[in-house]
């Protein structure tokens, strides 16, 4: 099973730090975003990563190499100046990912969710195609995305009247089908393929109850920084 960590956005929320360096790259903890989560993948044993990525993505590149130095081989999945968006990305990356269902993470979050879990949900006898990993809403989010129906694991639309809503963490196991309609080079969000997915009940889900940071401001960086330094 391979993973893909999304890498390819600007940060205009992290200007100017991303003026200069890519969103991934950017550090909490003493080390950059996107090495938490290699490390992460490595010590449970994946062994193939893909990174796409546009906004410097040369610099990424010279940083992290072919992946040995984790363990690991990257390879990379450029993208025209502005990217592609989500769904574009993975489109446009899938002669890289292969033919069997692939772990998708965020590039500019921190989280401490089991990846090996990735592994059984893909091997799982159904018929679904996407399995999302839901937060609780963050303040910057209170609305929430999706909510989550009963033991199904069936993902619904948040309905604003309902106080069961969640966020999407940017953590997903998908299939290569769920984007076989995305042509190669096509600009496209990840929401319209989810929604698509959900009315045909292809879509499952999971709630974390763990810590995760949608690191999208320079604030938030600041606290993870500070919480990452208190628990060393």
């Amino acid at each position: 099973m391979k993973a893909m960590i999304l890498a390819a956005g600007r940060g205009e929320r992290l200007r100017p730090l991303t003026d200069t360096t890519p969103k991934p790259l950017l550090r909490a903890g003493g080390k950059p975003l996107v090495v938490w989560h290699l490390e992460r993948l490595a010590t449970a044993g994946w062994r193939e990563v893909v990174i796409n990525h546009a906004h410097l993505g040369e610099r990424i590149e010279a940083a992290l190499g072919d992946g040995s130095a984790f363990g690991l081989r990257i390879d990379y999945s450029p993208e025209p100046a502005g990217a592609l968006e989500t769904a574009g990305g993975i489109a446009a990356a899938l002669p890289l990912l292969g033919e069997q269902p692939f772990l998708v993470l965020n590039g500019d979050i921190w989280c401490d969710w089991d990846v090996a879990r990735a592994r059984r949900i893909a091997c799982a006898p159904d018929q679904r195609r996407a399995h999302l990993v839901l937060v609780d809403n963050p303040p910057h989010h209170p609305g929430g995305d999706f909510r989550l129906n009963g033991e199904s694991e069936l993902v619904r639309p948040a309905v604003s009247s309902r106080e069961d809503a969640l966020t999407y963490a940017g953590i997903g196991i998908f299939w290569p089908e769920f984007f076989s309609g995305v042509a190669a080079g096509t600009k496209m969000k990840l929401r319209p393929l989810l929604d698509e997915g959900i009315a045909n009940a292809v879509v499952t889900g999971e709630r974390l109850h763990g810590h995760w940071v949608d690191v999208g401001t320079i604030a938030r960086l600041g606290e993870l920084n500070q919480q990452l330094g208190d628990a060393r």
